[in-house]
C-alpha cells in the first residue's frame, strides 16, 4: 500500500514490531533475487494497512488462479502484494512484458494495480494497453485514494510531516466510470476501506469494519479497492438447464414441449426429490418420448431442498454453461433465450432472473412474498456492494468454472441457503462477477402448489443476510483453510 508512503511515524504509538512476512517481490529485474523486507523494513501503520487491504483483497483472490501486480511505484515494497492470499502471485514493472491472458477461458487472473492510477496523468492509456493483453476473465483489483481527501496529501507535504511524490490524480466514481468505459471497461463494485491507518489496540480496527456501515460518512475511506473487467464477448457455448422438480408431474412434459431452441449444444437435467405424486415416474417417461429432440438426464435426490438439488444437478452437468428452471414453470422457459444471449454478448457473467419489472400474473406472488422479494433484494444490494433487482428469482445463469469457485467458497462461508440463491448470489459478488437482471413476467402455476414456506424460510434468509452483512460488508470473514500451494515469482 503506498498510502502516506511517506509519514513520518506516529509518536504516539512508538515503533510498532513488525511481524514476519513472506518475501517482497523485486520488480526491477528478473534476475535479481526478491529482497527480504527485513532490509526496507516497512513502517507499522503501512503493515497493518497492507493486511487490512490484503484480507478484502484476498476475499477475491483466493478463489482465483493468479494475481498478477502491475506497474508497482519505486516506493511499493511489496507488502500488499505479500499479504494477498492466492495460488501464485507474480508481477509485471514499467519495462516488462504483460502476459497474454486473451487465450484464458475457464482460468481467472486479477490484476492489481496499487495506487499506480494516482500517479498517472493518462488512465485511460493504461487501460488501453493492458486491454488488448486480457480475455473475459480477468479482473482488474485498482486501489484508489480517496478524492475527496486530496486536501489531506497537501496539508501533510507543506507540513512538512509527508515528503515524496504527491499524488497527481484523484478520480471520482463518476469519473472512473466514464474512464472505464471509453477503454473498454465496466465497474463491477467499489468498497471503501481504511478509515484509520493505526490498529490502536483494537479501537482503529472496530472503526474500520463499522465504518462502511454509516451513511454518508462511509464515504471518508482512505481508500477504495475497485474490481473492473474488461468487456469481451465470448463465442457460443453448450448449456446444462437443471430442473429441481418436486410435485411437478403435470408441468414435467411441458417444460419439455416449451423448451426454446437456444442454439446450440443443450441438455436438460431433471432432478427429481422425494415427490408424493408421480414426479419421477413422468420424468422416466418423457425423458424416453422426447429423447430424440433432447439430451435428457434423470437423477433422484437422496437430500432434500432446491439447494440441494441445484447442487446434485450441476454435479452431473456436461456443459459450459449452467442454468436452472423452476419445474413449475412460473419463469416461462422460452426466456431462456435472453439469459444465454446476455453472457454470449459479455452483459454479464452472472444472469439473474427479475420477476419485479413486469406485472404478474393472476397471484402468481401473494403480497407479503412480493414485500419480501423487495426488501431482500434491497438488503442484499446494500451488503455485497452491487444491484440486484430481485434476489430470489430461481433461473440463473453461471459458468460452469465460476460455479467450481462457488463451492470453494461456500465451503469457507457455511451452507445454511435453503433455496440456493443466495448461496450462488454472495460468492458471485464476492468473485467480481458481474451480475445483470434479465426481467421476466412472473406467471401464475397451472399445477401444484408452492413448497415455500415464507415464515420459516424467510427467518432463514434473514439469517443469512445477517451473517453476510458481517463477514463480508464489514470484513469478520471467517479464516479460510490455506491454499495448499503458493508461488511467488516474478514475469
Amino acid at each position: 500500500m503506498n498510502l502516506l508512503a511517506d509519514l513520518k511515524r506516529d509518536k504516539t504509538f512508538g515503533m510498532a514490531q513488525l511481524t514476519e512476512m513472506q518475501p517482497e517481490i523485486e520488480t526491477e529485474s528478473v534476475a535479481k533475487k526478491p529482497r527480504s523486507v527485513a532490509e526496507d523494513p516497512a513502517p507499522g501503520w503501512r503493515t497493518y494497512v497492507n493486511g487490512f487491504l490484503a484480507a478484502e483483497i484476498s476475499a477475491l483472490t483466493r478463489y482465483y488462479d493468479r494475481v498478477i501486480q502491475w506497474l508497482p511505484r519505486d516506493d511499493d515494497n511489496g507488502g500488499l502484494l505479500a499479504a494477498i492470499d492466492a495460488p501464485r502471485k507474480e508481477s509485471v514493472g514499467k519495462d516488462e512484458p504483460f502476459p497474454d491472458l486473451t487465450h484464458e477461458r475457464d482460468k481467472r487472473t486479477a490484476i492489481l494495480i496499487n495506487g499506480t492510477f494516482n500517479h498517472d496523468f493518462d488512465i485511460q492509456a493504461l487501460l488501453l494497453q493492458l486491454k488488448a493483453k486480457l480475455g473475459r476473465t480477468a479482473r482488474l483489483v485498482v486501489v484508489l485514494y480517496n478524492p475527496y481527501l486530496r486536501w489531506a496529501y497537501y496539508l501533510t507535504n507543506r507540513m512538512g510531516i509527508r515528503k515524496g511524490d504527491l499524488p497527481s490524480t484523484f478520480v471520482t466514481r463518476v469519473d472512473l466510470e466514464n474512464i472505464a468505459k471509453v477503454a473498454g471497461f465496466e465497474i463491477v463494485r467499489q468498497r471503501q476501506a481504511v478509515y484509520c491507518p493505526w490498529k490502536m489496540l483494537g479501537f482503529g480496527t472496530f472503526i474500520n469494519r463499522v465504518m462502511p456501515l454509516v451513511p454518508l460518512a462511509r464515504w471518508l475511506s482512505l481508500t477504495s479497492v475497485v474490481v473492473m473487467r474488461p468487456l469481451v464477448p465470448s463465442s457460443q457455448q453448450g448449456v446444462s438447464c437443471v430442473i429441481p422438480a418436486r410435485n411437478e408431474r403435470g408441468n414435467i412434459e411441458n417444460a419439455l414441449k416449451r423448451f426454446p431452441d437456444l442454439g446450440r449444444e443443450a441438455e436438460i437435467i431433471f432432478v427429481e426429490g422425494h415427490s408424493t405424486d408421480g414426479t419421477w415416474e413422468e420424468i422416466l417417461r418423457v425423458s424416453t418420448v422426447y429423447r430424440d429432440q433432447f439430451r435428457i438426464l434423470a437423477v433422484q435426490q437422496p437430500g432434500k431442498g432446491k439447494a440441494d438439488a441445484v447442487r446434485l444437478g450441476f454435479s452431473h452437468a456436461r456443459e459450459d454453461l449452467l442454468v436452472i428452471l423452476d419445474a413449475d414453470l412460473t419463469m416461462p422457459p422460452e426466456m431462456l433465450t435472453r439469459f444465454s444471449y446476455a453472457y454470449d454478448q459479455g452483459h454479464g457473467d452472472f444472469i439473474n432472473g427479475s420477476r419485479l419489472v413486469y406485472p404478474m400474473e393472476g397471484e402468481a406472488m401473494r403480497f407479503l412474498n412480493r414485500m419480501g422479494n423487495i426488501f431482500f433484494a434491497k438488503m442484499l444490494s446494500a451488503v455485497l456492494d452491487v444491484r440486484l433487482g430481485d434476489s430470489l428469482c430461481g433461473t440463473k445463469l453461471v459458468t460452469r468454472h465460476d460455479y467450481k469457485r462457488m463451492v470453494a467458497w461456500r465451503k469457507d462461508f457455511g451452507e445454511f441457503d435453503p433455496f440456493g440463491d443466495f448461496e450462488l448470489l454472495f460468492p458471485a459478488a464476492e468473485l467480481g462477477l458481474e451480475i445483470v437482471d434479465v426481467p421476466v413476467r412472473y406467471l401464475a402455476r397451472t399445477y401444484g402448489e408452492t413448497n415455500i414456506q415464507r415464515f420459516r424460510h424467510g427467518l432463514q434468509l434473514l439469517k443469512m443476510t445477517w451473517v453476510g452483512l458481517v463477514r463480508i460488508k464489514m470484513g469478520f470473514r471467517k479464516k479460510p483453510a490455506p491454499i495448499a500451494q503458493k508461488e511467488t515469482q516474478q514475469t
